[in-house]
């Protein structure tokens, strides 16, 4: 069993769980659910850095990455930087996030927020919007395609943004469909932790452009972006690069300056 198994084992547990704490009457009736969304997509389309600054204290892969920048001041520095969204990772047991996080960041900016989950039931979409996320991630390599086209037309009803990540062209196979708006290349490899912007660049020519392309993982220069942006991608998600440093806020304003 690989770390993403073993993730969505524990998932399929806590999602059970949460079911049973909050009704989706409850969720439905959040202050939040009836807020009209803002596009990750659009704003990717149109901007000139295409930076989705992330949120994340640790990693299954790198331990603590870090414990102490608060989501609120994280998110106001992003916004400040000229990030077009910020991801929010939400998973507790793997990467020390929460739901919490996700309504901190909302209260705290008007740019688009991504819930960075992994997906497996569709009361989770509900939560996402609950919690105030424009957009969510789908991840292929935990879902079948007939998962895939049932979340992201969920959904897409409830007026989310869908980002689909893959790792290799097979998942990119089973995953195209008219339901999503960006696809994610993560450069990460799932079974070794190894990373390689090749993986984004090979896979390039298999997206269609009614797309957005966004490039993950292994993004910490701005010479990686210039080398990605030929290949017709237009959304960059930086995960620890920010994280990592003292000041993620300030790291974000530097990096984007210099972009």
């Amino acid at each position: 069993m690989n770390i993403l198994d073993k993730i969505v084992a524990d998932k399929r547990i806590e999602v059970d769980f949460r079911k049973g704490l909050i009704p989706v009457s409850q969720l439905e009736q959040s202050v939040l659910f009836e807020r009209a969304t803002v596009s990750l997509a659009k704003a990717l389309r149109e901007s000139a850095t295409g930076i989705i600054a992330e949120h994340k204290r640790r990693s299954p892969s790198k331990a603590v990455i870090n414990q102490k920048s608060s989501v609120w001041d994280v998110a106001k520095g992003y916004e400040k930087a000229g990030a077009c969204g910020m991801s929010v990772l939400t998973d507790g047991k793997y990467f020390g996030g929460s739901l919490d996080d996700l309504l901190t960041a909302r209260a705290s900016v008007q740019m688009p927020l991504l819930r960075k989950e992994f997906i497996i039931d569709e009361y989770q979409l509900l939560e996402a919007k609950a919690y105030g996320a424009d957009v969510c991630l789908l991840i292929a390599a935990c879902l079948t395609r007939n998962e895939i086209k049932h979340l992201s037309e969920f959904a897409k009803n409830l007026g989310l943004d869908v980002l689909l990540e893959v790792h290799n062209q097979e998942e990119l196979e089973k995953s195209l469909m008219p339901s999503l708006d960006m696809l994610g290349v993560n450069n990460r490899n799932l079974k070794t932790f190894e990373v390689s912007l090749e993986t984004s660049k090979s896979l390039s020519t298999q997206i269609p452009d009614d797309f957005v392309k966004v490039s993950e993982s292994g993004i910490s220069s701005v010479e990686a972006i210039k080398e990605l942006k030929p290949y017709g991608y237009q959304g960059f998600l930086i995960g620890e690069n920010f994280m990592k440093t003292e000041d993620p806020a300030h790291s974000a304003i530097e990096f984007i300056k210099e972009l």
